[in-house]
């Protein structure tokens, strides 16, 4: 391996014999080193080949300007959530989480605490990596010794789940972002108005879907059984609910799916909200 780029002492980008730039990291590694030379291979403790140069060279500015050590916590991370979820992860959860993770300790430095809107949902519909994210935030209060709430354990297990790779991820990006799409319509059709797309519940509303149709199209449903919940959101919105009902015919009829009570309970709470001008803001 050849060095391509020096960042830091212990932080070098090189070429391997493929051609391929690689991101090499080892205590020391680029000491008395210059672009050229080639790398010493007892030194190197972690290499990071990314899909792609583009990526590579994203992840070497990133490593540029934080501590070293945040980087290792995202790896750490990583290897875990692959473990723990069987799951293969894509490349670029080592640049998201990363900075992710950068970005949290920053804001908890200067006492802002970044509340999670999607928390409840997260823990309910991603409970695998919700588990993963307070883990990672063992992993952050034990090597950084920062303590971080779970919010920030839900914004982690986010990235996890937009990491997750099923061989399909553009196939499915397309239909994820076609069902979006049909649902917004049949609400904007059904209550006859305009949403408003720069308000906070517009943005939940949006996410909220396309985590559904995420969870949709890889078949994992989950059905917690809350009669209950369910009754109640019939009755104190019911214009929302019957909304949900003709987003269920479309689901039915377009894809063989229908929704679980619990996803009409979710998105009648989220239909309400986007729809009541009282409360766009």
């Amino acid at each position: 391996m050849v060095i391509k780029k020096i960042l830091n002492n212990n932080v070098v980008v090189a070429e391997n014999s493929g051609g391929k730039e690689i991101v090499v990291m080892g205590r020391g590694l680029a000491f008395q080193k210059k672009i050229g030379d080639i790398v010493d291979e007892s030194c190197i403790e972690k290499t990071f080949v990314m899909e792609t140069n583009e990526l590579s060279e994203k992840l070497s500015e990133l490593i540029s300007e934080i501590p070293m050590e945040h980087l290792k916590v995202a790896d750490d991370i990583v290897s875990y959530a692959k473990e723990a979820l069987n799951a293969d992860l894509s490349d670029n959860i080592y640049l998201t989480l990363t900075d992710h993770i950068n970005f949290a300790i920053s804001r908890y430095k200067q006492g802002i605490n970044l509340k999670n809107a999607l928390l409840w949902e997260i823990k309910k519909f991603y409970q695998p990596e919700f588990q993963v994210g307070l883990k990672a935030l063992g992993i952050i209060q034990e090597r950084l010794g920062f303590i971080l709430d779970e919010d920030e354990a839900g914004f982690i297990a986010l990235h996890i789940v937009n990491a997750r790779q099923d061989g399909q991820q553009m196939t499915n990006t397309l239909a994820m972002t076609q069902i979006v799409q049909d649902i917004l319509s049949i609400v904007t059709y059904h209550f006859g108005m305009m949403l408003d797309e720069t308000s906070l519940n517009y943005t939940r509303f949006v996410t909220h879907l396309q985590y559904f149709a995420q969870r949709m199209l890889r078949n994992e449903v989950i059905e917690s059984g809350d009669d209950f919940l369910y009754e109640q959101v019939q009755k104190k919105y019911p214009e929302a609910f019957r909304c949900t009902e003709k987003i269920n015919a479309y689901l039915v009829n377009t894809h063989q799916t229908k929704l679980t009570r619990d996803e009409q309970v979710y998105l009648t709470i989220h239909i309400y909200r986007v729809t009541e001008r009282n409360t766009l803001h």
